[in-house]
């Protein structure tokens, strides 16, 4: 290791790829700031400003109050090993974790390195005792007179002749206090000494319980226990090849705890309806997504429904089939599907459109623009009762005109309504007046249970209406999830969830996970 205007470069050894220094650099590093933190007393409110940086190639550096280490490895795993292993040797002269920043190439993470490798997040408090000065303690004797007798330590805040004073022991030649200990007295409620049962003799004469499979089962880790996947946690279980393995974040503990909604069992199939009397409201991209985000969570069994009472658009956002039969053309079969008897999953093949990479499958409204047929609540309700024999969760779309008697069937078939705005005038009207037509109409609960999802048209965001509705919405509904803009539902081609932005991903499972609750 050489020193060329204060930095230092560390060179990894042709041998071993470990990090060689010179006598040069010990010896600068014998006064510098890693030894002012191991001189303790000499430097007592002195903690070391460290940051580090590691790069896909292998390289790195370290930066300990301005002073910097390079590092040169084979690749990315065992740069960030010499990095941690370096910070954890400067954390055990220090003799204590110390707080590092640290940037990698999936973003810059405050984590807290223990002498003995470990890595935790920083907290605030971690991160303030970098620029807030230890305290002093006063020491609890006279300097001049090391032997002088401490002060006995009476236990505070207890009635007189309940608790012991304990003194404190003082050193040979000392001269006592004079403090008389005080005996305390037995708690209430404690076994006696003799002359009573005691609790060995209690757990003998108690009935033995044994554990059964249940407590077995029960005593798993949940899911979100498990190895870190996301975060600075998973880049330093990468880095060290899970020699450190720190606890999933708080962010990745809530996404897990998403998931686990979402997969949930549920008792029969559900079905979730999604509604807004007004066209460009976003309900066609909320069905697909909450339906794409069900199929890839539960992995299948999901159905995306055009309720649409003529023509929806539902199919056209959809992934293209080699056909293009509609509810209207399943609505026709139906007859003679059921007369055998035996209804198969197989035979709806003909009908819906699997969306392949998102495990579910889309029921498109009728597409042929000459036709005059209409779907009507007895129509909805016999594909209903077909349709929840095979799928678990059936997300429904529905159309704009709120007295269609398909579209009042969809609303008391739901287990759980979604209503959908825009984070515009317009559509959050219409959504609100739904809701007052719902309430009036008896629909008071189902109101009370709903799920508010406001999409945001365009990347700027009107601060003051977002707050309205937040406000207007929370009183009605039991949550509002917003979702973020994202360019690649502008287009208003097919939706391909693979191609939207993580934050809208994490949006949508989020919501998706709130949905679930309510079923």
């Amino acid at each position: 290791m050489t020193r060329k205007g204060g930095n230092v470069a560390m060179e990894p050894s042709t041998a071993t790829g470990a990090v060689e220094v010179t006598p040069d650099a010990a010896a600068a590093a014998s006064t510098g700031p890693v030894a002012a933190v191991a001189q303790g007393a000499d430097a007592p409110g002195h903690l070391p400003q460290i940051s580090a940086e590691v790069r896909e190639d292998g390289t790195g550096e370290i930066s300990v109050d301005g002073v910097r280490e390079t590092i040169a490895m084979a690749d990315l795993a065992e740069a960030g090993a010499a990095i941690t292993g370096r910070i954890a040797a400067i954390a055990a002269e220090a003799g204590r974790a110390l707080p590092v920043e640290v940037r990698d190439p999936d973003g810059l993470w405050a984590l807290l390195i223990h002498p003995d490798g470990r890595v935790d997040e920083a907290d605030e408090t971690d991160l303030a005792a970098l620029s807030a000065p230890v305290p002093v303690v006063e020491a609890a004797w006279s300097p001049s007179d090391p032997l002088s007798t401490p002060t006995p330590v009476v236990t505070p805040g207890v009635p007189s002749g309940a608790t012991a004073v304990v003194p404190a022991v003082a050193p040979d030649g000392a001269e006592p206090s004079g403090e008389v200990p005080v005996a305390a007295e037995p708690v209430a409620g404690a076994p006696a000494a003799a002359g009573g049962e005691t609790r060995a003799e209690r757990r003998t004469s108690e009935p033995a319980v044994l554990p059964t499979l249940d407590d077995l089962l029960a005593a798993r880790h949940p899911a979100h226990e498990g190895p870190a996947e996301r975060g600075w946690q998973r880049t330093v279980r990468r880095l060290t090849f899970g020699a450190v393995a720190p606890r999933p974040g708080a962010a990745e503990r809530a996404r897990r705890s998403q998931i686990e909604s979402i997969r949930r069992t549920f008792d029969g199939p559900r079905t979730v309806v999604v509604v807004n009397p007004k066209g460009g409201a976003h309900k066609t991209t909320a069905t697909m997504l909450l339906a794409s985000t069900f199929g890839l969570v539960r992995g299948g069994y999901t159905l995306a429904w055009d309720n649409n009472e003529t023509r929806g658009t539902l199919g056209w956002r959809s992934s293209h089939a080699d056909h293009q039969r509609t509810a209207v053309d399943l609505l026709h079969a139906l007859p003679d599907l059921t007369q055998r008897g035996t209804l198969r999953i197989g035979d709806l093949d003909a009908f819906v459109r699997t969306q392949q990479d998102e495990q579910f499958d889309v029921l498109a409204s009728d597409e042929n623009a000459a036709s005059i047929e209409s779907v009507d609540a007895a129509s909805y309700r016999a594909l209903h009762d077909v349709l929840t024999q095979f799928y678990r969760v059936l997300v429904v779309d529905t159309g704009n005109n709120m007295r269609a008697s398909n579209w009042q069937a969809a609303v008391q078939s739901a287990d759980q309504l979604v209503i959908v705005s825009t984070l515009r005038e317009d559509t959050a009207q219409s959504a609100a007046w739904a809701l007052d037509a719902l309430r009036a109409t008896g629909q008071e609960e189902l109101v009370r249970q709903a799920v508010t999802i406001l999409s945001f048209p365009e990347p700027k965001v009107d601060k003051d209406l977002r707050q309205r509705l937040r406000s207007h919405f929370g009183a009605l509904t039991r949550a509002v999830v917003e979702v973020p803009h994202d360019k690649a539902l502008v287009s208003g081609g097919p939706i391909d969830h693979a191609h939207l932005r993580p934050a809208t991903r994490d949006a949508w499972l989020r919501a998706t996970a709130i949905v679930a609750d309510g079923l």
